[in-house]
């Protein structure tokens, strides 16, 4: 797990997490552009299923550590930017 897993470290992470989001989906917007605490499906970015499978992929990439599909956690890792984001501080490797 990551030492640097602070409320700090998570403000400073959401911008590139979000850089990775929409390299990963070929979304056509900034990472500013993508509200913090708006939820990840539904009414805030619209994401489904196979565009959580992308993002996981990605992430394991990028930060050293799997999101498993049977996770009972995954409805609150995925629920919003910010709760991907410290999701990845609390767990990354890399």
């Amino acid at each position: 797990m990551s030492e640097a897993f602070t409320p700090e470290a998570v403000e400073a992470l959401l911008p590139e997490v979000a850089a990775l989001i929409i390299s990963a989906l070929n979304l056509d917007m900034a990472p500013g552009e993508i509200e913090a605490d708006a939820p990840l499906f539904g009414d805030g970015l619209g994401l489904d299923s196979i565009d959580v499978l992308e993002i996981a992929l990605v992430i394991s990439k990028q930060y050293g550590f799997q999101l498993k599909s049977d996770n009972e956690d995954n409805i609150r890792i995925f629920s919003s930017l910010r709760a991907l984001t410290a999701h990845i501080a609390s767990q990354r490797t890399k």
